[in-house]
Formats: structure tokens, sequence, C-alpha cells
């Protein structure tokens, strides 16, 4: 009722910037303002800074349905998530008590200031400047790509920007981070003089255009007042507890969008009357069995999506809270080898749903009238977003397999032979085809895994060439495990009384689909990895032409 009304009148309407002041698109001002005097803003966030300390299962979740609402208004509510979560990890009491109590209360919003023109992925580069001057620093540089760098939404905006004191050492052990506040705070928490600081300019965008996304500039006068957090030279560590959970909310725009993406598909599909059936029948199009397929395919994509998202944040949850400390270890170990899944394979799979959702459409899908090319216009940035997809690949393969010489997976695995073993010993006919085929991109996966090992310590160029199909490989995989587990969930349902057959047997269908459609890849994808690399290799620039 509040923000998918709004879906598309702000992707036309879009963000104006006037008087160096931006203003998002009409009624999402006050959406916001609903929010938060809702308190979702606070939803994992400690109590004793006006959060509901809640799990993060139930902060992604919720998220998953303000990304199918509006994924354009959602990213800045988004982005104070994951602040918060640094903040709580890395900042000051002082920082702490004056910055998290007005984020979780939706008066205050932040950004994550890291892309200049000349350092995107590698931050290496990174000019931007902090000088020490009392006890704050003064900041001066330009970063570009910053979402909601300025917007109407609240009354003020905290600027996580990375910068660089005069004695750092070069690349990146010299960045640190700095709270830089659009509005100064006063010692009594009132707002006082505008900051050295402004939005140059907003990006002309293929999607999100209800997003403000900002060339921001710093110091052009006298210079921006910012606050270290943390240790000096100590930024990346501090921004990468909010990256990684940004990450995991990006990946959960992939089956947010597929979920929007597919319900609009499959209402489609119901009305539009096309075609005859084989007794010469006028019918509507979801009769026809390549739109079940594609509908199908849609159903069962963004349920592995979900399911590996929701999994993802249970393991931030199980990470901080069970009880053992062998078992937060192991948790935490498992976040960090899914998160690149859940960002990269999640928005890959969330972009092919939403073309998908067009194709079901027809032609009526590449007309903007119908919504259905918003969809797709919306979600291609995920995977470019906090870390492009090749470069979760290249951290999947490096830091999450190799440096731990594959232990992470090698648990990981255990459970899902597990689930096999449990699908095949099941006299459900779905299930032992779900075990099946799940056991064969097991046995695909772990084979890849252990030429991931071996080849790594004398020919890591392969390695990199092949990290993306390792990714998919994987992403495939836990995907089909747990749709497979809750295929089997399903199953056990269906024999209590006043069981939703409907509901459950499309959980089973889909699991089963998955595993004839998904899981049935894993040997080309096994075998593309083996023998793939050297043709990508020999691949050089002088063949671009």
């Amino acid at each position: 009722q509040v923000l998918a009304p709004l879906n598309h009148s702000g992707d036309q309407q879009g963000c104006r910037l006037e008087n160096g002041r931006v203003h998002t698109p009409d009624g999402f001002k006050e959406a916001f303002q609903q929010m938060s005097e809702s308190g979702w803003h606070g939803i994992s966030l400690p109590q004793e800074f006006g959060g509901q300390g809640l799990p993060y299962v139930l902060t992604i979740a919720a998220t998953e349905m303000w990304s199918s609402a509006n994924m354009a208004f959602c990213l800045v509510p988004q982005l104070a998530q994951s602040a918060t979560e640094l903040l709580v990890e890395h900042g000051s009491e002082s920082q702490k008590a004056t910055y998290l109590p007005n984020i979780v209360a939706g008066k205050w919003v932040t950004t994550m200031n890291l892309t200049e023109p000349q350092a995107g992925t590698d931050l290496s580069l990174l000019r931007t400047k902090a000088d020490p001057d009392g006890d704050h620093y003064k900041i001066s540089g330009q970063k570009i790509f910053i979402t909601g760098g300025d917007n109407d939404l609240a009354e003020n905006i905290i600027h996580l920007v990375l910068a660089r004191t005069p004695d750092a050492p070069a690349g990146l052990k010299g960045i640190s981070l700095f709270a830089v506040p659009k509005f100064l705070i006063n010692d009594d928490g009132s707002l006082g003089q505008r900051n050295d600081l402004k939005c140059v300019s907003l990006e002309h965008k293929m999607g999100i255009h209800g997003s403000p996304t900002c060339v921001m500039s710093y110091g052009d006068n006298e210079g921006a007042v910012g606050y270290l957090i943390g240790e000096e030279n100590q930024g990346l560590t501090c921004m990468f507890t909010m990256m990684n959970l940004t990450r995991l909310l990006v990946g959960i725009q992939g089956p947010g969008i597929g979920e929007r993406a597919y319900q609009q598909a499959a209402n489609y599909a119901r009305e539009r009357v096309q075609g005859a059936n084989s007794s010469g029948e006028t019918v509507p199009i979801i009769e026809h069995p390549d739109v079940k397929r594609m509908l199908l395919d849609m159903k069962a994509k963004t349920e592995a999506c979900r399911s590996i998202t929701i999994y993802t944040a249970s393991c931030i949850d199980r990470s901080k809270r069970a009880p053992a400390d062998a078992e937060r270890a192991k948790f935490l170990s498992r976040l960090e080898l899914l998160t690149p899944i859940a960002k990269a394979w999640c928005s890959n799979v969330g972009i092919d749903i939403a073309s998908t959702g067009i194709q079901v459409h027809g032609g009526t899908g590449f007309i903007e009238e119908t919504g259905a090319a918003q969809h797709y216009r919306d979600i291609r940035i995920t995977a470019i977003f906090e870390g492009a997809n090749g470069i979760q690949a290249k951290d999947l393969v490096g830091r999450k397999v190799i440096r731990d010489n594959g232990e992470a997976l090698k648990l990981l695995s255990t459970e899902i032979s597990e689930t096999v073993t449990s699908l095949l010993s099941s006299d459900h006919e779905d299930l032992k085809v779900i075990g099946q085929r799940l056991s064969e991109g097991l046995d695909q996966l772990n084979l890849a895994t252990e030429w991931i090992l071996t080849t790594s310590s004398d020919d890591m160029t392969a390695i990199l060439a092949s990290a993306t199909t390792y990714l998919d490989l994987l992403g495939i995989v836990v995907g089909g495990w747990l749709l497979g587990k809750s295929a089997a969930k399903a199953a056990k349902l269906m024999t209590e009384k006043d069981a939703d057959e409907i509901f459950l047997q499309g959980k089973i269908l889909s699991g089963r689909y998955f595993a004839e459609y998904q899981l049935v890849s894993c040997a080309s994808l096994k075998s593309s990895l083996f023998d793939g690399a050297d043709t990508i290799l020999r691949f050089n620039a002088e063949m671009l032409n």
C-alpha cells in the first residue's frame, strides 16, 4: 500500500538536483517517515540504541519485501542497516551514542564513500585526503557513484568516507575511515552549520531512477570536518564490516525483484488469452507448455536465491549467538564462504529471472507501461554493486577456498551429503530424483574444488580465469541443497491434516525442476572449469578487433 505504488512513479519522475539539494520522487519522503515511525530501521540493532535486537534473518526477509515493492526506495534504508553494524563494531562509545539512536529512529541516514574517478575496484589508487585538525580531520576529495549522497529523506546524512592521512603508507594499508556529517553536530546533539561537502551532480542511470546516485565533493573551501572511526590506516577493515552485510543486502534484491517479476508474469499469463490448446480451444497462455516452463524456472530460481540469502543471514545469527565457541566459529566461516554466493550468484540469477519475466509478457514486456522492463533495468546494477560479481568470484576462490585449503567447504559438503542420503532413502519419487541430481552435482563440485586446490599452487591465472564458473557451480549446488531440504519438509507437511497441498506441491516441484534443469548443468560447468581456462588466457588485446 505504501512502497509498491511509488515504484513506477518514482522510476518515471526520478530524482532532481536543484540549488545544491537533491529531491527524491514524490511520496518517498513520506514513505520513509512511515518506515521510521514503525521502527523498521533497527530490527537487528541492539536494544540499547533503540533497536529490537532481533535476528538478522528477519532483517533480510523484510529487505526482500522492500526490494520487491520498490528497490530504488529501499537502497538508502539498506545502507543505514549495514552502517549500524559498522558503528557497533568499530565506533567509539561517543560515536555510537551520537549516531546510532538517530539512525535507528530514521532521523539520520548514511552513505558509503569508496569509489573515485580513478579508483573503483582498486582502492589502492584512492586520493581523498584527511588532514588532522585538533580532534577531527579536514577531508578533501571527490567520490562518485554514492547512493543517497544527498537526499531529502532525513534531516542529516552521515557520510562514511575512505581517505588517506598525510603520513599514511601507500596502497590499501594507508586507508582510514571517517564519519563526515552533512550538518555538523553540536555538543547538545542538535544540528549546526552545513559541512563543507556537496553533491555536484546526479548520475543518469539505466535503472533505479528513484534512488539518487551522486558525485560528491568534499572540502572545496575550508575542508569538510570528519571524525576518525577505528584506528588510522585500518579503514578497509572497518569498511568491510559494512560491505559484507551490504553484499548480502544486495544479494536479497535478486529474489526480491525476482519475486515481483514472477508474480507479474504469472498474473499476466493467467489473463492473456492467446493460441489454442490441443483441442483447438483458445486458452490463457499459462496453458502452453513453454510458458509453464518459464514460470516454473522463475519460481524455482527465486526460491533458490531466497533460500541462500536467508540461510546466509542465519549464519550471521549463529556466528554471534550460538552457545559454543566452536559452533560460532563454524558459522562465521560458513558466512564468509557463502557471502560471495549470496551476493553474486543471487544477483546474476535475479537478472535472469527479470529477463524471463519480459519474455513471458512477449511484446508488451518490452513496453515500459507494463513495468516488466523496469524490473530488469533496476536489478541490472546488483551484479556491479558492492564489488562486481567477478571480484566476488575471485574472493571466493582466493580467500574462502584456497586460504583454508577448502576446510569450510568440506564441512558444507558433508552436510549436503547427509541431505543426499536422506532424500535418496525417501519413498517419495520427487525427493529421490532431487537426491540423485544433488548427489551428482555435489560430486562435480568436489572434483572442481580439488582442482582449484591443486592448481592454485602453480597456475593461479587459470584459477582466476575459472573463478566465475566455480562460483556458478557452488551456487547451483547450494541452491539445490536448500531446495531439496525445502521439498523434503513440504513432503512431510503434505501428510498433516489441513495441509495446503497446492502450495506444498509447488515447493516440491520447485526442487525437482531445479534438480532437473540446474543441477544437471554441474557436469558441464566442471568440464569448462577443467578445460576452458587455457582458451580464455590465449585471448589477448590484439584479438579485440
